[in-house]
This record gives structure tokens, C-alpha cells and sequence, in this order.
């Protein structure tokens, strides 16, 4: 470097260390060390001191130097489809509640159904070396099924049972068997017909499920069923699009028993049959699947299912929390069928 050349400064990556607040609160690196794992084990005084430190210097914790020092991080994976999803926001804020006790934080990634996207969440997830990993479904790429099995981290499965055999632990409900019970409602009320509407089951395998589900339990119960499904996402304005398909092709037939994939799609059946002056649960009937918040307040309030997005939460967290303890997991504990439940109101 030339003379007249002035030195370039160093960025620093962190400017506040370990050490800084250690000698701000008073007490040795391995208090303060121990205090971010385990506060509890720190007596009070020392405690506050660290606290305050941490407030004033404006420090925060390297989790990742962390992480690697005891070999796995303070962070749970969580990879889902779409955090839009009410479903899944509500399975994510009951996990985080659970898992707040160990002071575990969630790291959330979402997919938009993206089986591509997923490969590379779940690969970026593991270089974090979380405490565990939570993903949405049993439907995997070979590869990623594989890099789960290798990775030594535990894995919990939520929102599906009754798919592919789970890789280690799994929390959910069978997906086949909702769209039986929807099938079974519709036919109980005095439907001699059934359709099944949805969005986009060539990537929501879920949906998919609840629609195979709703047909062949129609066949079984000897009532004529037909699928109308559209590529977009299964959104209120679907619901309308698909409802028009119905009246175009099943003409002025009565008695006909609807099943939606979920609750935006039913609430658009709904929109647009009073818009046509289309009576409902008189010509049709119609069942929607989550029981979200305006099912029960819509005019006239709709039948539904509701699984137990909360109870999925808080189950993925007692496992997570039970295998980090060294807890023996048994099949009786590490898969958990949380059920979910027909809600009959004024649409059937």
C-alpha cells in the first residue's frame, strides 16, 4: 500500500461483545453465557445486572456462535405453505407459546405449495442447526425426505396423518376421513347429490385428500358426486367462480349437497347464491372446512369442520420439548391424531 494511501477501517461485525457486557453488569463471561442458555440458573442480583447491561449496550445475543457451541441452536424450523393461512397462524402462535417455557424461537418459512421451495427452506433451515424442525404435510421430495432422515434433528409433521409414514414424529388428522364426514353430513340432511369444490389440488395435497375423501364416501353412500376444482388458490372469489360452474352444469337440480376444501370458498358459495337468489340450505346445502372466524357470524352462518389448529400447536411443542429432555418416544406418543369436529349450523 502506498504511503499517501489511507488504511481502510475494518468493518466490525458485531460492536458490542460478551466480554462488554460482562464487565458492564460486573459478573464473569460464563455468568452472562449462562444467563442467555438458562436465566434461572443465575441468581437475581447477577440477573438484573446482565439485564441492564444488555439494555444499555444495546447487545444482542450471537444465537448462531451459540448454536454452534452446544451443537444445536435456540430456534425450531417451521416451514408451511402460506403463513396467510389462518390454519396455519393459528398452529404457529400456539407452538410459539409452547415452546416459550424452553425459550425456543420460531424460524418460519412459508412454500406457497412449492415442493421446490421446500428442498431449499429445509436445507437452510438445517445449516442453522435447530433444535428441531416442523413441517406442514407428509408429501416430501425424495431428497428432502432423505436429508431429514440424515440430519439427526428432530422432525415433527403437522396438519396430515394417514399419508406417507411419518419420518419421525407427527401431529395432525386424516385428511381423507374430513371430507367422508362432510360427505356423510350433506347426505344426512337430504341431499340426492354431491359436489366437492376446491382450488389448486395439484399442489395442496391436503385438499386433495379431503376431496378423495368426500367422492368416495359419496360412492359408498350411493349418491351421485362430481369435483369441480380450479387451479387458483381457493380464495372467497373462487368460491363464486366454482358455485356458476355448478348451476351451468348441474342446471336446475335441487337438493344438491356442496362440500368446500375450506371456508373462503364455501363463504363465496354463499355470496354468490344470494346474488342469484339461489336458496340456501333449501336448493343447497353447503359445508366449509376450518370454522375461521366469520363461519359462524355469516348470513345464513355456516356448517362447517374444525380441526384443532391450537391443539396441533401445542402437541408439536410437547413433543419437541419432551424429545429434547431425553423423553423415550413410543408410536402411542410420538403421532398424535388430534381429530376435528362436523359443526352443523344454518347452511345445512
Amino acid at each position: 500500500m502506498a504511503k499517501s494511501e489511507t488504511p481502510r477501517k475494518r468493518r466490525k461485525v458485531q460492536g458490542v461483545t460478551m466480554m462488554d457486557v460482562a464487565e458492564r453488569a460486573g459478573v464473569s463471561p460464563s455468568t452472562v453465557s449462562l444467563f442467555f442458555r438458562n436465566p434461572d440458573a443465575v441468581s437475581a442480583k447477577a440477573g438484573n445486572a446482565v439485564r441492564t447491561a444488555v439494555r444499555d449496550l444495546n447487545y444482542a445475543p450471537n444465537r448462531m456462535a451459540g448454536g454452534l457451541a452446544s451443537a444445536s441452536s435456540p430456534v425450531v424450523g417451521v416451514i408451511v405453505p402460506s403463513i396467510r393461512n389462518a390454519f396455519f397462524a393459528e398452529t404457529i402462535a400456539s407452538l410459539q407459546r409452547g415452546l416459550d417455557p424452553a425459550r425456543l424461537q420460531i424460524m418460519l418459512g412459508q412454500t406457497e405449495y412449492d415442493q421446490s421451495v421446500e428442498d431449499a427452506l429445509v436445507r437452510t433451515t438445517l445449516s442453522w442447526a435447530p433444535a428441531a424442525l416442523v413441517v406442514a404435510g407428509t408429501d416430501h421430495s425424495a431428497a428432502t425426505r432423505q436429508l431429514l432422515k440424515a440430519s439427526g434433528v428432530p422432525v415433527v409433521e403437522i396438519w396430515e396423518l394417514g399419508g406417507e409414514t411419518p419420518l419421525d414424529m407427527a401431529v395432525g388428522f386424516d385428511h381423507r376421513e374430513v371430507g367422508a364426514a362432510a360427505a356423510r353430513h350433506l347426505a344426512s340432511r337430504a341431499r340426492r347429490s354431491l359436489v366437492f369444490l376446491s382450488g389448486r389440488v395439484h399442489e395442496d395435497k391436503r385438499a386433495a385428500s379431503r376431496a378423495e375423501g368426500f367422492l368416495a364416501e359419496a360412492k359408498a353412500l350411493g349418491l351421485p358426486a362430481r369435483h369441480f376444482d380450479h387451479p387458483a388458490p381457493a380464495t372467497t372469489e373462487l368460491g363464486g367462480i366454482l358455485f356458476n360452474r355448478v348451476l351451468a352444469e348441474l342446471g336446475n337440480e335441487d337438493a344438491v349437497g356442496i362440500g368446500c376444501s375450506n371456508d373462503h370458498i364455501a363463504l363465496g358459495v354463499l355470496f354468490e347464491a344470494q346474488r342469484q337468489a339461489r336458496s340456501i340450505p333449501g336448493d343447497y346445502a353447503v359445508m366449509g372446512f376450518g370454522d375461521l372466524e366469520f363461519a359462524s357470524s355469516a348470513a345464513p352462518a355456516l356448517s362447517t369442520i374444525r380441526p384443532f389448529g391450537d391443539v396441533i400447536g401445542s402437541e408439536t411443542a410437547r413433543l419437541i420439548l419432551g424429545r429434547r429432555a431425553g423423553l423415550e418416544d413410543t408410536d402411542r406418543t410420538s403421532i398424535i391424531d388430534t381429530g376435528f369436529r362436523v359443526v352443523q349450523r344454518q347452511t345445512t
